[in-house]
């Protein structure tokens, strides 16, 4: 019998189709999704006051790397330090204001080009250039200690740093709440990204992102191929404060009532690119079921084991073979996808030994209608294996595009007509369903957010 896991509570969450929707919206308001009034609501309301993925902190990986963030008009850096803590400044200098950084790169210290004030690493002003002056730096400027950099919250979780523009923000801890025990398990930050690890321009609003990525209601209009292994009557959901997931369990009930032998040859024969993560356990799935078969060849399951629970065991053995911890983590954990939401804009499918995470930022420009997503695919590798196969972020330049794998290239396209549509003012609102209750509760989370009340 497993001992108690976090999983658990994602395993045991009440089915969909038993959530109580009165107390969401189940109309959604079309202007927030091109309004540029709404949108510099949620620049002062939303954005300047939570917690937001800058990148991974293996991009910063030695004392002195920095990359920039930017939000709207806002500009910060994130540097690591001596100690090792990655700390976040404003990406202005304390003289003049002028932006210091670009991109990303390492430096001993930060100099200012304009009048080479420079700084130290955990922000403090170090010196400042007077060549025609005689007197001491304090006579110069005044009080050295109070020109240092413009301190940000910053803080690391799953390998993902994380800031938020407000000085007087609450820890991550607290913003995350039980969502950082129940992720835990799993083991992200030993995850890198591995073939995809992109940033480009979608012609979409950000919500239009998050939106698509919280239901399962569009795969059979949109991914047809996929749609036998989405059970929507199947599917359990959680909220936790303004975060939430769901979770299908994995498989067909169809391949499943025609017997056993049915379904292994159905796991066995999975398309590896849209499952990639059960690639290297089908085969010891097949040597699990070789096992069990009789001198005729025919599969003989042993009582409580099923294909389901093969398949399981092969990805659990697995994985602890190559050196991952999966001690934590559910045996429904091995085969299923939980699909996050962590509010505001980031949605993370995953599963044991691998992860994808797609982030939705508004546009620089300005433009409701357009935003800035990320897509990073993670795998668990031994730590002997990760730099080989790290793959490096990838900025795809205006007007160019990233060849996705099927399913999400479709999602793409999608997006983009989905907002052509939502631009029409004669539409006032969009209609949700009892199949969306996430997407549903994440609109409350929105509202609830703006108008300052607790989750």
């Amino acid at each position: 019998m497993q001992s108690a896991r976090p999983g658990q509570i994602i395993d045991n969450a009440p089915l969909s189709s038993q959530i109580d929707f009165s107390r969401f919206p189940m109309r959604v308001g079309t202007r927030s999704y091109h309004s540029r009034e709404h949108q510099e609501r949620e620049r002062e309301q939303l954005w300047m006051k939570i917690w937001q993925i800058a990148g991974r902190a293996e991009e910063i990986p030695e004392a002195g790397d920095w990359m920039v963030h930017r939000i709207f008009d806002q500009s910060f850096v994130l540097v690591r330090g001596r100690d090792g803590v990655v700390r976040g400044f404003v990406n202005a200098c304390r003289h003049r204001g002028n932006a210091f950084c670009e991109g990303k790169g390492r430096s001993a210290r930060f100099t200012c080009p304009y009048h080479n004030w420079s700084y130290g690493l955990d922000g403090q002003l170090l010196a400042v250039a007077k060549p025609d002056f005689e007197g001491t730096v304090e006579e110069f400027v005044g009080n050295k200690e109070d020109l240092g950099l413009i301190r940000v919250p910053v803080e690391v979780f799953a390998g993902f740093v994380f800031i938020n523009p407000d000085p007087d923000a609450a820890p991550l801890s607290e913003f995350l709440g039980d969502v950082a025990d129940l992720l835990a398990p799993y083991h992200l930050e030993e995850m890198v990204p591995v073939g995809m690890n992109v940033r480009e321009t979608i012609e979409s609003n950000w919500k239009v992102v998050m939106d698509a990525f919280q239901e399962g209601y569009h795969v059979q209009g949109v991914h047809p191929e996929l749609a036998g292994m989405t059970k929507l009557s199947r599917e359990r959901c959680g909220f936790f404060g303004n975060h939430a997931v769901t979770v299908v369990p994995f498989g067909s009930p169809e391949l499943a009532d025609l017997g056993p032998e049915h379904e292994i040859e159905g796991y066995l024969s999975l398309p590896v690119a849209n499952f990639p993560g059960f690639a290297e356990a089908l085969p010891r799935l097949a040597e699990l079921a070789a096992d069990l078969r009789d001198k005729d060849g025919n599969l003989q399951l042993p009582e409580g084991v099923t294909p389901l629970s093969l398949l399981q065991r092969a990805v659990r053995e697995i994985l602890t073979a190559k050196g991952l911890d999966v001690s934590g983590l559910t045996d429904n954990q091995m085969s299923d996808y939980q699909y996050w939401l962590l509010f505001p804009n980031v949605f993370m499918q995953v599963r044991s030994g691998d992860a994808t995470v797609i982030t939705a930022e508004p546009h620089l420009s300005g433009d409701p209608n357009r935003s800035t997503w990320r897509v990073i695919a993670l795998q668990w590798l031994p730590p002997e294996q990760r730099e080989a196969q790290r793959t490096e972020l990838t900025e795809i330049a205006e007007g160019d595009h990233f060849p996705y794998f099927l399913a999400l290239e479709q999602d793409y396209v999608q997006m983009a007509i989905q907002q052509r549509g939502l631009r029409n003012s004669a539409l006032e609102y969009q209609t949700l369903t009892r199949q969306e209750p996430k997407l549903a509760h994440f609109h409350a989370a929105l509202e609830r957010w703006y108008e300052h009340e607790p989750a």
